[in-house]
């Protein structure tokens, strides 16, 4: 005889117990008494026809062999019941809905294409880094600005590098002064304008004007000598671009003074004169009367200007160098003056070149 126990962790297990058959044979209607001794409430209950079913609904119905008490082979067959879980097909939805053939599909943009793939006689991925890498594609763009920043941070770390990162290039010009302070913003002007440009300068003076020009004419006159003084050292080429700056006075209204510089470039060989001049700046007029004081009446030059320059007696008064009384009277250095008035020329002279002026 087979009976079920549930242990401790809640499952059934089976045991088979051997009796003999005269203790076994109980009618129906007998109710057999308790055990004193035995306080298993399963000892009252008839023991199992049949073992339990585990087979799956796809087996079909199950045959199970069961020993009666007279030890002959009783079969039983009983219906499997369907399964409690139901089988749900797993279906697949695309992100991108299928065309009309079935099969999935996806727009590319115009420029990575089969169109731009197959131009140039090159196709798939390798024409796309052909026009990436080649001029104006996106490669190159990005290996330009990587190379301009670089370049940026090497000039702010060093300045003094920019005449050799920028240095160059189909432009030469030379600059009618050794002085650093007319030199340095004509060449970032320059190579702002033209990108690479080779600015140089050479000491000249003018020896046919007054030491301090007054007037438009007496100061654009000083600029011309300056460059004619160079030519004739014969340093140069006969064609080589030159570029004078000359700073003068010129008296807007009665005892109103102002100091203001005039920049000229000459190319012989383009046959191009161009001239800027920088923003003024005020001068007190007891500093030009000052100037004309010192001046002797017999001086020769004093048709075009005084023998006394302003920058050195407007330096005395405040106390800098006479290259700076800009910068501590109004805040504005000189340089930064001629960088404004030099990029003017420097854009001038590009669009000469190119034929936009006429």
């Amino acid at each position: 005889m087979k009976m079920m126990h549930e242990d401790s962790n809640g499952e059934s297990t089976f045991e088979f117990v051997e009796k003999r058959v005269e203790e076994m044979s109980v009618t129906s209607n007998e109710t057999l008494p308790r055990p004193a001794s035995e306080g298993n409430l399963l000892s009252s209950v008839a023991p199992p026809s049949a073992l339990p079913s585990f087979v799956s609904p796809s087996m079909g119905s199950v045959t199970h062999v069961a020993t009666s008490t007279t030890h002959q082979p009783i079969t039983v067959t009983q219906p499997v019941p369907a399964s409690t879980h139901a089988y749900h097909p797993t279906t697949f939805s695309p992100v991108i809905p299928p065309s009309k053939g079935g099969d999935v599909s996806m727009v590319l943009p115009p420029e990575i294409g089969p169109a731009a793939a197959h131009a140039e006689g090159s196709g798939g991925l390798l024409g796309w880094v052909k026009g990436a890498v080649g001029s104006g594609g996106l490669l190159s763009k990005v290996a330009e600005k990587a190379k301009n920043s670089v370049d940026s941070m090497i000039t702010t770390l060093d300045p003094q590098m920019r005449e050799f990162l920028y240095s160059g290039g189909d432009v030469d010009v030379v600059v009618a002064s050794d002085k650093e302070v007319k030199l340095s913003p004509v060449r970032e002007a320059f190579q702002a304008v033209f990108g690479k440009a080779t600015v140089s300068g050479l000491a000249a003076q003018a020896t046919m004007i007054a030491a301090q020009p007054v007037g438009f004419a007496a100061g654009v006159k000083a600029a011309e000598e300056r460059i004619l003084a160079l030519q004739s050292t014969g340093k140069l080429h006969p064609k080589q671009p030159i570029v004078a700056i000359e700073n003068f006075l010129v008296e807007v209204e009665e005892n109103k003074w102002y100091d203001v510089g005039v920049l000229m470039l000459k190319d012989p060989d383009r046959e191009i004169n161009l001239h800027t001049f920088t923003q003024l700046t005020p001068v007190p007029a007891a500093v030009v009367a000052l100037a004309q004081e010192d001046t002797p009446n017999d001086y020769p030059l004093r048709w075009s200007g005084l023998a006394v320059t302003i920058g050195s007696l407007m330096a005395s008064n405040l106390q800098v160098h006479h290259s700076e009384w800009h910068q501590a009277l109004t805040g504005v250095s000189r340089r930064e003056m001629l960088l404004i008035a030099a990029k003017v020329l420097a854009g001038l002279y590009k669009n000469s070149i190119g034929g936009n002026i006429i």
